[in-house]
C-alpha cells in the first residue's frame, strides 16, 4: 500500500496542470448536472408542498356566465366524499388599476368579496403584512404575483377604474394566491372588505360572479364525479373550468428551461472530462512505459499498478465533486430564489431541499470516473517486464515504428512546399490528435452555450416580431373595455373609422365552448370515463387575419362554422383540418369545421378561435388596432385614453408583450449570463493547459526551429494560428448546435406547453460576434501558453 501511495503522490505532483484541468471538469459537470436536477426537482417539491399546506384546488370552477347555478353546484359538490370544496368566492370582474400613477398593463382583476375564512381550499399565505380575518374597511390584500412584480409595498394606494371617480384603496398585506397568483399571470384577486365590495362596486356589474375550488382526495378519479356531476346538471358544465395542470404549468416552465440547458451542459461537459481523462491515463502508460516494466519486474501487480491510477483519480474526483455540490447549492438557491420569486414570504425564505440528491448525484459522477480509470488503466495488463525495459513500449509496437518511419521521407517531401508557419501549425494540431478534438470539442459547446442563449432572449425580448407564432395578435393598438357602463362603442367606431391613421379596427369577445364526455369518450384518445372538456373561446368581430393570429396549419376561420384550434385541443379531441366538432356554446350545441391549428403559449394552447357570428350574444371587451405608421401608436394611444379613459384602457401591444414576458427574460438573464462567462473561462483556461502540456513535449523542435533562423513570435503565431483555425471550425458546428440543435431539444420540452416550432429569431450580426468571441478566448488561451517559448534560449532547447 505504501508503494501504491508513493506512485500516486508523484503522479499528482509531476502532472499538475493536466490534474487542475480534469479536477475543473469533473468540478463543473457536477456543478451543472447537480444544479440542474436540484432546479427542477426543488421547483416542483417547492409547488406541491405549499399546494398541499394550502390545500389548493386541483380545479376551479368559475360561474361568470349564468349558464349555471353557483349555489346548487357547490351544494352537490360538498357533499361529496372525496371531495373537498370551498366556500362560493363572489368577485366582480375589472380591468384598469392605477399604481403611483401609473397605468398597470395587461392586468385583469377579480374584486373578491372576501368570507370568513378558512375557504375550504386555496388559504391564502401572508407574505407582507398582519395577517387578519378579513381586511379593514378601505384595505385590500393583493398577490405577490402584483406586488412584487409591480414594487407594490404595503401602505400604498391602488386606484381602481370603477367610473368617472377612481376607487382607491390601500394595501394592508400580500398574499401568496397559488391558483391564480402565479409567474406570467394576466389575472389577480383583490381581496376587499365586505362593506366596501357592496358600495363602491355596485355599478360595475349587477350580479355576482363565483369561484369554486375543488380538491379530490384522488386526483385521479375526478373523472367519476364530473360524470355524475353533468348527470345532476342535466347537461354538460358549459362555464369556465380550469384544471390542476393549467394552474401548476408556468410555475414550473422557466426552471425547466434552465435545467435543460445545465443537464445537457452538464452530460457534455462529463464526456470531455471522461475524454480527458481517458487520454491522460493513456499518455502517462505510453510514457511510463519502461517504469511501469521496472514496477512489475520488482513485484508489483497489475491490479496494484491500476489502483494507483484509482486511487489518484479517486482523489482528484472527490476533491472536485465536494465543492462542485457545495456551489451548486449556491447557485440552485440563486435560481430557485429568482424564479419562485412569488412564494416567497418576508418571514420565510425558499428552503431548497432533497439533499440527498446532492449525494446520489456526487456518488454517480464518482462511479462513472472510477469506471472510466479502471477501464483504461486496464492496459497496463499487457505490459511485459522485459519488453518495456529493453525498447520502452511492447516488442510489436517497436517493430511497426520502423516501419512507418520509412514513410516519413515521402511525406517530409510534400511539407516542402507549404509555407513554414503552415507546416509548423498543421504539426501542432496533428500531432496532439486528441488534445485537438478535445478543443474542438470546448470551443463547439461554448459556442452554442452563447448562440443558444443569445437567440433565446433575443427571440423573448423582441417577441413582438413573432408574437402570431406565440399565438398573440400582431396589432398596434389594444383598446381594453374595463367600464362598459361609461363606454360608448359607436362613437369610438365611428372616430376610428374617420382617423386616417388607422388602418383597420375588429373587436374581440370571450366565450366557453364545452367538448360532451360522450363526444370526449368517442375520439378515442381518453378512457371510457371522461369529463367534458371546457375550451376558452376567442370570437373576433370582423377579420382574424387583419388582427394577426396565425395558424401552424390551415387558415383563420372566415364563416360562422368555422374554427381554429390550439394544437393541445387538436390532440386531446383527435381532430385534424376538414374535422368537425361539437361544441356546447352558451348553452346551445353548435357543429364546427376546423379550417386552422395554431399554437399558443397562453393556456398552453389549450383554445380555440372564432368569427363573432357563431355567438348569439357577442360581449366584445377588446379592440385591436393597426395604424398606417407604428410610430403614431404613442399619440393615438394617449388620445384615446384622454377622451374614453373612464371606459377603456388603451395600450400599445409592445407594452402588453412586455408585462408578461420580460418576466421571462429577467430570469432567465442571469444562468445563462453565468454560463457564458463560466464556458468562456473554462475554454480559455482548458486550451491553456492543452498548449502549455504540448509545448512542453515539443521544446526541442521549437528550438530547432529558432536555430534555423524563426522568432519566438513566429513560432507563436504559427501555434496559435493553427488553434485559431481549430476553433473556428469548432464556432461553425456550434454555431449549428446553438441555431438548430438545442432548439430542436427545447421544442420536445415545450411542445406539451402549446409549441411545436419554437419562434426563433436570428440576428445573425450577434450570433456572428459571439462565434468571434469564442474564437478569440481560443486564441488568447494558446497565445498566452506559448510565451514559454519566448522565455527559453534556442541553445538551452538543442541541448535537450
Amino acid at each position: 500500500m505504501h508503494a501504491i501511495m508513493t506512485i500516486c503522490w508523484g503522479n499528482l505532483r509531476k502532472r499538475k496542470v493536466q490534474n487542475s484541468l480534469i479536477a475543473l471538469l469533473i468540478l463543473l459537470s457536477t456543478l451543472l448536472t447537480n444544479t440542474a436536477i436540484t432546479v427542477i426537482s426543488n421547483s416542483e417539491d417547492l409547488y406541491e408542498s405549499l399546494h398541499r399546506d394550502t390545500k389548493g384546488s386541483h380545479e376551479l370552477l368559475m360561474f361568470s356566465r349564468g349558464l349555471h347555478n353557483p349555489q346548487k353546484s357547490a351544494q352537490w359538490w360538498s357533499q361529496q366524499d372525496g371531495v373537498t370544496a370551498s366556500v362560493l368566492l363572489p368577485y366582480k370582474p375589472l380591468a384598469g388599476v392605477k399604481h403611483r400613477g401609473e397605468d398597470i398593463p395587461n392586468l385583469y382583476l377579480y374584486m373578491m368579496n372576501t368570507p370568513d375564512r378558512p375557504f375550504g381550499t386555496d388559504e391564502l399565505v401572508f407574505a407582507q403584512g398582519p395577517e387578519t380575518a378579513h381586511p379593514e374597511q378601505g384595505t385590500i390584500w393583493i398577490p405577490t404575483s402584483l406586488a412584487y412584480k409591480y414594487d407594490v409595498s404595503i401602505g400604498d394606494e391602488l386606484q381602481f377604474k370603477t367610473g368617472n371617480t377612481p376607487l382607491s384603496l390601500t394595501v394592508s398585506a400580500v398574499v401568496i394566491d397559488l391558483p391564480l397568483g402565479g409567474p406570467f399571470s394576466t389575472t389577480a384577486r383583490i381581496w376587499m372588505n365586505s362593506s366596501d365590495y357592496q358600495q363602491d362596486l355596485s355599478s360595475v356589474q349587477d350580479t355576482d360572479s363565483y369561484i369554486l375550488g375543488l380538491r379530490f382526495a384522488d386526483y385521479s378519479q375526478r373523472a367519476d364525479y364530473w360524470e355524475r356531476f353533468e348527470k345532476f346538471l342535466g347537461t354538460p358544465f358549459m362555464e369556465e373550468m380550469n384544471s390542476y395542470e393549467q394552474i401548476s404549468a408556468f410555475y414550473f416552465i422557466m426552471n425547466k428551461i434552465i435545467g435543460f440547458v445545465m443537464s445537457f451542459l452538464g452530460i457534455v461537459m462529463m464526456l470531455v472530462a471522461l475524454f480527458t481523462i481517458s487520454f491522460t491515463i493513456s499518455d502517462a502508460i505510453l510514457a511510463n512505459y519502461k517504469t511501469i516494466g521496472i514496477f512489475k519486474s520488482m513485484g508489483l501487480t497489475s491490479r496494484q499498478i491500476i489502483g494507483t491510477y484509482v486511487a489518484q483519480y479517486s482523489f482528484l474526483a472527490l476533491l472536485s465533486i465536494l465543492p462542485g455540490l457545495w456551489i451548486s447549492r449556491f447557485l440552485s438557491g440563486v435560481i430557485i430564489e429568482q424564479s419562485l420569486s412569488f412564494l416567497k414570504t418576508d418571514h420565510s425564505s425558499i428552503r431548497l431541499q432533497g439533499a440527498w440528491t446532492d449525494w446520489m448525484v456526487g456518488a454517480g459522477m464518482l462511479l462513472l470516473i472510477l469506471v472510466c480509470v479502471w477501464i483504461y488503466a486496464s492496459k497496463t495488463r499487457s505490459i511485459q517486464p522485459m519488453q518495456a525495459i529493453r525498447y520502452g513500449m511492447s516488442e510489436a509496437s517497436h517493430s511497426s515504428l520502423g516501419k512507418r518511419s520509412k514513410g516519413r521521407g515521402k511525406r517530409g517531401r510534400e511539407f516542402e512546399r507549404w509555407p513554414v508557419p503552415a507546416v509548423i501549425g498543421l504539426r501542432n494540431v496533428t500531432k496532439n490528435l486528441k488534445g485537438s478534438i478535445l478543443m474542438l470539442i470546448l470551443t463547439t459547446v461554448t459556442t452554442s452555450v452563447l448562440v443558444f442563449g443569445f437567440v433565446l432572449l433575443n427571440s423573448i425580448y423582441q417577441m413582438q416580431k413573432t408574437s402570431p407564432l406565440w399565438g398573440y395578435d400582431a396589432s398596434d393598438i389594444v383598446v381594453m373595455v374595463v367600464n362598459e357602463a361609461d363606454f360608448d362603442r359607436e362613437a369610438l367606431n365611428a372616430e376610428v373609422k374617420a382617423d386616417p391613421a388607422i388602418l383597420n379596427l375588429n373587436w374581440a369577445g370571450q366565450s366557453i365552448g364545452v367538448v360532451s364526455a360522450e363526444t370526449m369518450r368517442s375520439s378515442g384518445k381518453v378512457d371510457d370515463v371522461s369529463q367534458s372538456l371546457s375550451i376558452p373561446l376567442n370570437a373576433v368581430e370582423g377579420s382574424l387575419d387583419e388582427v394577426g393570429f396565425a395558424s401552424i396549419n390551415g387558415r383563420n376561420p372566415v364563416n360562422r362554422n368555422e374554427i381554429s384550434i390550439g394544437i393541445n385541443i387538436s390532440r386531446q379531441l383527435g381532430k385534424e383540418l376538414g374535422d368537425v366538432i361539437e361544441l356546447y356554446v352558451e348553452g346551445e350545441r353548435h357543429t364546427f369545421t376546423v379550417t386552422g391549428i395554431y399554437q399558443s403559449i397562453a393556456n398552453m394552447s389549450n383554445q380555440a378561435r372564432i368569427t363573432s357570428d357563431a355567438l348569439t350574444q357577442f360581449h366584445p371587451d377588446t379592440a385591436y388596432l393597426n395604424l398606417i405608421n407604428d410610430d403614431d401608436a404613442e399619440k393615438i394611444v394617449q388620445q384615446l385614453n384622454d377622451k374614453y379613459g373612464p371606459g377603456i384602457q388603451a395600450i400599445k401591444q409592445q407594452t402588453l408583450l412586455d408585462s408578461v414576458f420580460k418576466e421571462a427574460t429577467a430570469v432567465l438573464i442571469i444562468p445563462m449570463s453565468i454560463l457564458s462567462l463560466l464556458f468562456l473561462l473554462v475554454t480559455c483556461l482548458i486550451i491553456y493547459s492543452t498548449c502549455r502540456i504540448h509545448i512542453r513535449k515539443e521544446t526541442k523542435t521549437y528550438g530547432i526551429y529558432k536555430s534555423i533562423g524563426l522568432t519566438s513570435n513566429n513560432i507563436r503565431g504559427a501555434v496559435t494560428w493553427s488553434i485559431v483555425a481549430l476553433s473556428a471550425a469548432g464556432a461553425v458546428l456550434g454555431i449549428g448546435c446553438g441555431v438548430f440543435l438545442l432548439p430542436g431539444i427545447l421544442r420536445g420540452l415545450l411542445s406539451s406547453y402549446g409549441i411545436v416550432k419554437l419562434p426563433l429569431l436570428m440576428q445573425w450580426a450577434g450570433i456572428s460576434f459571439l462565434a468571434l468571441l469564442s474564437i478569440t478566448v481560443a486564441g488568447l488561451g494558446c497565445w498566452i501558453a506559448s510565451s514559454v517559448i519566448r522565455s527559453t534560449s534556442p541553445r538551452v532547447l538543442v541541448t535537450e
